[in-house]
């Protein structure tokens, strides 16, 4: 079925051959080349943290060192222990991640700042929102990993001090695109609706896990435009629809990453048993990619203009890894899900176009950023950042799916 470099050699039929083969290449791809290319080239061993001002090639282009980068090279070193296997050397980055992340990125009141340099000396404080978000996820999963108290207590100061923020509109950064005056931003709430989810469900505390379903259903039934087969980005702050450009703006790889979010968010709660949830969450896995995919030259768009004006934001036709790293992993959530022939239809399009263009085969890691024509593009897109993240995060979840399909895991 897998083919040289990954392709796959025909349609899916969701067979128990086919998932094992599947997460077993997840598996291997993940523990043989991504994960080591990471341990090799970013962990800074010496100061703490990884380099996120990297090359393909594993060049170090800037000894500074974002803050959400950090946090994410937490979570992903502990959810590879947690959800892949417990190896020393993942646990190890993942212990002196923490170290550097609690003592050197978040402030006392409970934020988190968004660059420092090699030594952890603030460049740059709380400009993004969005930093605490990926904050509460890291060190929930590190806390499962541990039980490391002090962990647990770093995120309920994060919730704390975002809520105080989610609270006052204007009030918050979210570097490096901030939100036009007067607007919301789905990404806000895509991203707390999981964070809050998963340090609710730790803690077993409602309070929390109703601040994150409520944000679930600003996405579902407020973000989320059936009517005009879209997500959108951008909201008036009474939920009303804007007016072009900013009010038509569809990221298609938020609207893939927020439908698999509200999957993990409603797993296992009775929630997920309303209809029309997971009919909407299905409806933007479809419209994401329906909308999102380039027929001419394949893969997805960066971002789209729901009325075919031109995007909002810089750079909407470029390729970028992301969204199709978001769309390997949603479309089979979706298909556990639901079990739609067609979730599978486009899992299959996604990774074909995927592991032809992105996979860097001479040193072991993606390229990020691709024109669309799928040629390697120079042009930093958002922030001049590469992190283990978005690949090693779609590659573990794929293969917690696989296996749970395949019933090798509850």
């Amino acid at each position: 079925m897998i083919l040289e470099h990954g392709r796959l050699d025909g349609p899916l039929t969701g067979t128990g051959k086919e998932l094992r083969e599947l997460a077993g290449f997840y598996r291997r791809e993940l523990c043989d080349n991504i994960i080591p290319w990471w341990t090799k080239h970013a962990l800074d061993r010496s100061r703490g943290g990884v380099f996120s001002c990297i090359k393909d090639d594993g060049t170090v282009v800037s000894r500074d060192k974002y803050v959400w980068s950090q946090t994410r090279a937490l979570w992903t070193f502990s959810a590879a222990c947690n959800r892949i296997e417990d190896r020393s050397e993942w646990r190890e980055a993942a212990d002196g991640l923490f170290r550097f992340c609690v003592d050197r990125c978040q402030t006392p009141n409970g934020d988190w700042n968004f660059v420092v340099d090699r030594e952890g000396a603030v460049v740059e404080g709380p400009e993004s929102i969005q930093t605490d978000a990926f904050a509460i996820n890291a060190l929930v999963e590190y806390a499962r990993m541990t039980g490391n108290e002090e962990s647990v207590d770093a995120a309920q100061r994060t919730y704390a001090a975002v809520m105080r923020k989610l609270g006052h509109p204007g009030s918050y950064g979210t570097a490096p695109f901030p939100i036009p005056e007067g607007t919301k931003a789905h990404k806000v709430s895509m991203q707390f609706s999981l964070s809050f989810t998963d340090l609710g469900r730790y803690l077993s505390d409602s309070k929390i896990l109703a601040s994150g379903l409520e944000l679930t259903d600003d996405v579902l039934y407020h973000y989320y435009r059936p009517e005009r087969k879209a997500i959108v980005e951008y909201l008036a702050l009474n939920d009303h629809m804007l007016s072009p450009p900013v009010g038509t703006y569809m990221d298609p790889g938020h609207g893939v990453e927020t439908a698999w979010f509200q999957i993990e968010n409603l797993r296992g709660r009775p929630e997920l048993e309303d209809g029309d949830r997971m009919e909407r969450i299905l409806g933007i896995v479809s419209c994401s990619l329906e909308r999102g995919w380039d027929e001419e030259y394949g893969g997805l768009f960066l971002g789209v203009d729901i009325d075919g004006g031109k995007p909002y934001l810089e750079n909407a036709d470029s390729k970028i890894w992301y969204p199709h790293c978001e769309a390997l992993c949603g479309t089979l959530m979706a298909y556990e899900l639901s079990r739609e022939p067609w979730c599978l239809e486009w899992y299959h399009k996604i990774h074909n176009w995927s592991f032809s263009h992105f996979p860097d085969r001479k040193h072991g890691e993606w390229t990020q950023r691709l024109d669309r024509r799928g040629a390697r593009m120079n042009t930093v897109v958002a922030l001049p950042v590469k992190d283990p993240f978005h690949l090693p995060r779609a590659f573990i979840y794929c293969v917690e799916v696989l296996e749970r399909m395949e019933g090798r895991k509850q």
